[in-house]
Parts: C-alpha cells; sequence; structure tokens
C-alpha cells in the first residue's frame, strides 16, 4: 500500500535545489528558462541549480540538510530522477519531480498530465503532500517509472536514439532490436505461472497503488514489427503489441531457456531506461519508495 505522511506541507516551505541535466536529449534551454521564471512567481527560492553531470554531482542528504533546503526540484529524464531518488533514501526532505523527459510517466502518476507550470503553481500555493508510493524492486536497484525485461529492451536504445535525433543510429538500433526480439531467449513468468510458458521478448512491469502492472509484449510478425515502428514514431514503444497480463505484488522472471553451457546467461534489464543485467532468474517485489516525493494529484 501506498505510504502517505500524515503532516501537511506549509506553503512557506518553499527553498529549493533544482536539478536539470543539460546532456538529456529532452532538456531545452528556454524550457529551463520559463521554469525558473515560474518558480520566481509562485514565490519558489531556486537556492541552487545544479547541472547533472555536465558541471556538479547529484546533491547528498547532508549537503541538503546543512543548507536547510526543503525540497528537492528535478527536471531531468527517469534515468537522473531514478539516480536522485535513490540516492536520498532515507532523507528527511522531499523531493518534487517534474515531466523533464520523452515519456514522464513518474511525474503524471504525481501529479496527472499537467504541465510544469500548473504543478509549480500547485507547489506555489502549499496545494501539495508528501507520499511514498510504491516502486518495483529487484537486485540490480529500484524502479520508479517501470522496469522491463527480456530481450525486446534492445528497443529501449532504438527510443534513445530517436530522441536525440540519431537517424543512422535510429536505423541501426532497429535492426539490432528487431533481431534481439525474434532471436534472443525468451523471458517468462515463473512464480505465479501466468502467461505463455514459452516466454516473450519482452516483459514490461510498471509500479502503482499498492502493486504493480505486468504487459507481456511480444513481435512475432511484419505486422507486429510494423506496429513497434508505428509506436516508435508516436513517442511510446510501450504502445506496441502486448498482452496485459494483470496486476501483482511480487514475481520471479526467468529465461525460457534450459540452462545451456554458457555461465554468463542474464536476464537483460532497463530499470527506468538504464541498462542493468541480472542472474537468468530474479525476484521483483513492490515495496515504498524510502523518501517522500511530492504529489500533488489526488491519487498517486
Amino acid at each position: 500500500m501506498e505510504h502517505a505522511q500524515n503532516d501537511s506541507p506549509e506553503a512557506g516551505s518553499k527553498r529549493t535545489w533544482l536539478v536539470v541535466n543539460p546532456a538529456s536529449g529532452s532538456y531545452d534551454d528556454a524550457a529551463f528558462e520559463a521554469l525558473c521564471e515560474c518558480c520566481t512567481q509562485n514565490a519558489i527560492d531556486l537556492d541552487r541549480v545544479i547541472r547533472f553531470p555536465e558541471q556538479d554531482k547529484l546533491p547528498t542528504a547532508a549537503e541538503l540538510d546543512a543548507a536547510g533546503v526543503d525540497f528537492v526540484t528535478i527536471y531531468t529524464g527517469d534515468g537522473t530522477i531514478n539516480a536522485l531518488v535513490t540516492g536520498l533514501y532515507g532523507w528527511s526532505g522531499a523531493i518534487l519531480i517534474l515531466p523533464g523527459g520523452t515519456m514522464n510517466l513518474l511525474s503524471i502518476r504525481l501529479h496527472g498530465d499537467v504541465e510544469t507550470p500548473d504543478i509549480v503553481a500547485r507547489v506555489g500555493k502549499g496545494d501539495f503532500r508528501k507520499e511514498r508510493p510504491c516502486v518495483v524492486r529487484c537486485d540490480a536497484g529500484d524502479a520508479l517509472a517501470g522496469l522491463m525485461v527480456g530481450p525486446g529492451t534492445a528497443w529501449g536504445e532504438v527510443r534513445e536514439a530517436m530522441r536525440d535525433m540519431d537517424i543512422v543510429g535510429f536505423a541501426t538500433q532497429a535492426v539490432t532490436a528487431i533481431g534481439e526480439s525474434a532471436a534472443g531467449t525468451k523471458v517468462r513468468i515463473a512464480e505465479p505461472r501466468v502467461g505463455k510458458e514459452e516466454g516473450y521478448p519482452l516483459l514490461v512491469l510498471t509500479p502503482e497503488q499498492g502493486t504493480m502492472s505486468v504487459a507481456a509484449y511480444h513481435s512475432e510478425t511484419v505486422g507486429d514489427y510494423a506496429q513497434q515502428g508505428v509506436a516508435l514514431l508516436q513517442r511510446d514503444f510501450r504502445k506496441g503489441p502486448h498482452d496485459d497480463l494483470g496486476q501483482m505484488d511480487a514475481m520471479t522472471i526467468e529465461l525460457a531457456a534450459e540452462a545451456g553451457t554458457s555461465t554468463d546467461e542474464v536476464l537483460p534489464t532497463l530499470i527506468d531506461g538504464e541498462s542493468a543485467e541480472l542472474p537468468r532468474r530474479a525476484r521483483f517485489t513492490v515495496v515504498p519508495c524510502e523518501v517522500d516525493l511530492i504529489v500533488t494529484e489526488a491519487q498517486a
């Protein structure tokens, strides 16, 4: 279940550090300037701007406490958000996550599908609360926005090339992704036994309120690959052909093939868009985030 804090934040607590990632393909100078102006208009003091990783490292809990910062604001993609949030586990402050990436799944979950000025205005008025929404945990880390497992994670590289407007890279990675999805060792849910026994190229686990939704993606025909391409052009390859396998609070995923002679067989994994590797059989659970996030929507 969600772990909401009982103490309501005061509108006067508006001193923040802002984390941005200028190297991100979704970063925009004009949008950054507009955000700074929006904070000023809503009486939020940007005490410091951290340009990660270009100039600065991510702040630590000790640094934030020493500076008397009430909350940290982050305007980046999922990968940097994950690094900041998990790096601040145990901190007594809170984190405001703004839609600064391509898909902004976590921001939408916390604030609804609204623009940055609306979120900042709510915070400026004190119209927010602190909560610890659920994340998906495995031995490789915690996923706040989503976790993907299987050879189909190669489609994530296609999305990155597309985001960076790398046409050659897009074409190259698309060919690789099709090959991996078709020929790579599929993955299946071993516990509980749901879905196809022969497995899928990609399983996507998305944390929700007290649970995680599970979607199994398949690319078995030319038509499937065409649908995947259309989904990419719409900036969301999750819209590709898939089966919804329901809601779970824990599961074990394994390679669908029998163990071979190789000792380095792994589960290819993307945690909030960042590559990771797990053993050929791994456990995934739903747990509460270990630091407060700022929520301005009715449901997190």
